[in-house]
């Protein structure tokens, strides 16, 4: 018996309909990124793990559990991207990006990975749209990028998604909260799960971040990290909210949104979705002003977001239908394959959607038009093969004739 494989756990095919739905998305977001500036990057599905460890945090939960990290044949560790933030601020630097005039614009699409208990929504292999930009630290940089989201969202069809915006200050004031958090949860550490006992010694922002409903309820009265911002966090953050009003985009005050990445400062957001259950983020970014000088760049401003595509394609998953066929050609008789073959190719290079009948009876043949949606059938047998006509059937209207072959593509038309 021959082995029969199967994708592996976290790993989804994504099949017709659902890939054309993907790729509608993917072409959404394009128009809507270059309309704004942003030009396309295409970075390596591998990286050095220190890039990531370096980046996103030694202690975070994807560098702690979640990364796919393995040994090459060089002996070198390599992690597959469990985020696209660090490889193209890593490229930035790479290529002496900052020579160039500011800010630089990119916007990337693409499969992520990271380690976790697959549900739906959430794989092991997940994929990403996502933009960066590096060199604009004005706080309209910040808005410009969440005018960005929320454009690509309207043309996507998303309606029903709430917009939580915040700021967790920078190097000079988030020391502050972070001692403001430890006096907080000192008297339930032994409440909080596992994971946030462990946070608490390293990072006690991160407990702000937990899933797990027990330490949400224990953050329920946490300290918010808008009451200690330094004076130039302040003006920034609400500068940001301030341009926001302009724009006419709603959004929501969060002061307990953080991120689980230790790159961002300052501005964070998330788009989140009632639609999503529980788990309800699909879209997030914020400013991350430090990064590339961590790369050995000079020091860059940058902010930017990912969309998880997995999730944003299931909100929309009722959209997603195969794209009708303008045209189906059936052919029955000597010599008719070549002459299907020529008519297909003239309809298709005049930007039609046509799908041939590759033999069978022709009842058959049209049996799987009526299945393709199509809403013209072509019939050549060996009587038009001569007369140089095709016999044409409206599927939709339900009406019939015959026409010059060449004059097949301006049925097409009406």
């Amino acid at each position: 018996m021959r082995a029969r494989y199967n994708a592996l756990k976290g790993f989804e095919d994504i099949l017709p309909p659902s890939s054309g739905l993907w790729k509608e998305l993917e072409d959404k977001a394009s128009r809507v990124f270059l309309s704004c500036g942003y030009n396309e990057i295409r970075v390596p599905i591998a990286e050095s793990t220190d890039l990531f460890a370096r980046s996103i945090g030694e202690t975070s939960d994807i560098v702690s559990k979640e990364m796919y990290t393995f040994m090459d044949k060089g002996c070198r560790s390599m992690t597959l991207r469990p985020e696209g933030t660090a490889p193209v601020a890593r490229a930035y630097v790479e290529h002496n990006l900052s020579i160039l005039p500011p800010p630089q614009k990119f916007y990337y699409a693409g499969p992520m990975f990271r380690y976790e208990r697959p549900q739906k929504g959430r794989q092991r292999q997940f994929h990403q749209v996502g933009v960066e930009c590096f060199g604009a630290g004005a706080p309209e940089a910040d808005a410009e990028v969440i005018y960005m989201l929320c454009r690509f969202l309207e043309a996507a069809g998303v309606r029903d998604f709430r917009l939580d915006v915040n700021s967790i200050g920078d190097d000079k004031c988030r020391p502050v909260f972070r001692q403001r958090l430890v006096e907080f949860f000192a008297p339930v550490k032994n409440e909080l799960c596992p994971d946030c006992q462990r946070r608490y010694e390293q990072n006690p922002l991160r407990i702000l971040d937990c899933k797990v409903p027990r330490c949400v309820e224990l953050r329920a009265n946490a300290p918010a990290i808008t009451d200690s911002l330094c004076d130039e966090c302040r003006a920034h953050y609400e500068n940001v909210l301030g341009f926001l009003d302009t724009l006419g985009i709603k959004y929501n005050k969060n002061p307990l949104l953080v991120r689980g990445l230790d790159y961002y400062t300052r501005t964070t957001f998330e788009a989140r979705s009632s639609l999503l259950g529980a788990q309800d983020a699909f879209a997030a970014g914020g400013r991350y002003d430090g990064l590339v000088e961590e790369f050995g760049g000079p020091s860059t401003p940058a902010v930017g977001f990912a969309v998880g595509m997995e999730r944003l394609a299931g909100m929309l998953e009722g959209n997603a239908a195969l794209p009708v066929m303008d045209a189906f050609i059936a052919y029955i008789g000597n010599g008719t394959p070549q002459r299907a073959l020529k008519l297909a190719a003239g309809l298709r290079e005049n930007g039609c959607r046509v799908e041939l009948g590759f033999g069978g009876s022709l009842k058959s043949q049209l049996r799987k038009a009526d299945k393709h949606g199509a809403r013209f059938a072509f019939i050549i047998g060996e009587e038009e093969l001569a007369s140089g006509m095709v016999k044409w059937k409206d599927l939709k209207q339900h009406t019939s004739g015959e026409t010059p072959e060449r004059d097949a593509g301006l049925l097409l038309k009406t």
